[in-house]
């Protein structure tokens, strides 16, 4: 069943700095929105605050019409976020963080996903950025919730994984709406259905390079 996650009135300052000027979208599972913006412009503080870890001024979340409150999203497992930042512990081998987010059956999404037996013996500090980010996306993806943001998934990573990342966003792009940020900007153009760029603490609507580059995101 198709799901929508609505968000309008966004607001964020930082002093006198206006980030986010009643900003909103809506995005549909089937579907993959980019967004694109400068460093600072708001991007990870955007999600953060979807996500429920940042605080912004009164706004409205809805899912399927219903009001949501910013706090509900991670324990109602309603929006899962994958961070800039590694989060697994580095000690950790790749076999035994599995179990941590899968019980049963379950884990064999993530024991026989394409790469991961080969990885399965190796400790998260051996993997290469490539890796340790395809096998951070597997965990975070493959969880129930129907929606899924990622800042910077294609950052710093060799094309191998960027190739694996872009097959498995768009077969979970069936069962999920997924927001993906990336300065990567052509990675992201691969595979979103739809794209936004954030400026001037306005959300634009844009669909191609040119149109990144009319709005001053990229060299024209």
């Amino acid at each position: 069943m198709m799901q929508e996650l609505s968000v309008s009135g966004l607001s964020k300052s930082f002093g006198t700095k206006v980030l986010l000027d009643n900003a909103g979208f809506t995005l549909k599972t089937g579907e993959i929105l980019g967004i694109f913006g400068s460093n600072g412009s708001c991007k990870s503080t955007l999600l953060k605050i979807l996500f429920g870890t940042v605080k912004a001024p009164p706004f409205s979340l809805q899912i399927n019409n219903q009001q949501i409150s910013a706090k509900d999203v991670i324990p109602k497992q309603l929006i899962a976020y994958l961070p800039q930042e590694p989060f697994i512990p580095k000690q950790l081998k790749v076999r035994d963080v599995i179990p941590l987010y899968y019980k049963g059956d379950t884990q064999d999404k993530l024991f026989y996903a394409p790469g991961i037996q080969r990885l399965a013996n190796s400790r998260v500090s051996q993997l290469s950025m490539g890796e340790l980010r395809y096998f951070e996306l597997l965990l975070i993806g493959n969880l129930n919730h129907p929606f899924l943001m990622l800042d910077e998934p294609f950052s710093m990573i060799e094309p191998l994984h960027k190739e694996k990342i872009k097959e498995f966003l768009v077969a979970l792009q069936s069962v999920k709406g997924i927001i993906v940020t990336d300065h990567y900007y052509r990675d992201v153009l691969s595979v979103s259905t739809k794209n936004l760029l954030l400026k001037n603490g306005s959300l634009i609507e844009v669909a191609t390079e040119q149109e990144l580059a009319a709005n001053g995101y990229i060299p024209s």
